[in-house]
């Protein structure tokens, strides 16, 4: 989460970006709605605004790992400028790990995941695809080392 929130400020991010960076993985891990209207009523409607469009769902349990995906993708599509910011630095600190992990774990690492390999480079192609179309101009260094990650994974688990 501190990364998240690294990477947000680093690119440009105001004080409510950085904080919904941190808070971003709250809604999904605890409670679901609840702790959203939580954050809302302590850090206010932006920040919850926020990391409600960084959550793929509030549900418990959640729907299905591909279905969740699915959805996310088609929100990120239409997500403001500070939602794609956090997502998107989410998700390059997501890959970087994944890359390391794999650098560690080989091939074992995929059976920690719902979608697999193929599921996993599938997802992280597809929010590649939407964040080059959709970033605002402040993103586009984080869009660049997505890529930068995103392209390392599918070489290292390609050998």
């Amino acid at each position: 989460l501190i990364a998240v929130a690294a990477l947000v400020m680093e690119n440009g991010g105001d004080e409510d970006e950085a904080i919904a960076a941190l808070l971003h993985d709250a809604p999904e891990d605890c409670r679901g709605s609840i702790t959203l209207q939580e954050i809302e009523h302590r850090f206010g409607s932006r920040i919850a605004r926020i990391v409600e469009g960084c959550t793929d769902s509030l549900e418990s349990p959640p729907p299905p790992w591909i279905e969740r995906k699915r959805n996310y993708l088609g929100h990120l599509v239409e997500a403001d400028e500070s939602t794609l910011l956090v997502s998107l630095a989410d998700k390059v600190h997501n890959v970087r790990s994944v890359v390391s992990d794999y650098r560690i774990l080989g091939e074992d690492l995929w059976e920690a995941f719902h979608g697999g390999r193929e599921g996993k480079l599938w997802y992280y192609r597809t929010l590649l695809e939407i964040y080059r179309q959709q970033a605002p101009p402040r993103c586009q260094p984080l869009v660049d080392e997505l890529e930068r990650a995103f392209t390392e994974l599918e070489e290292l688990s390609s050998i």
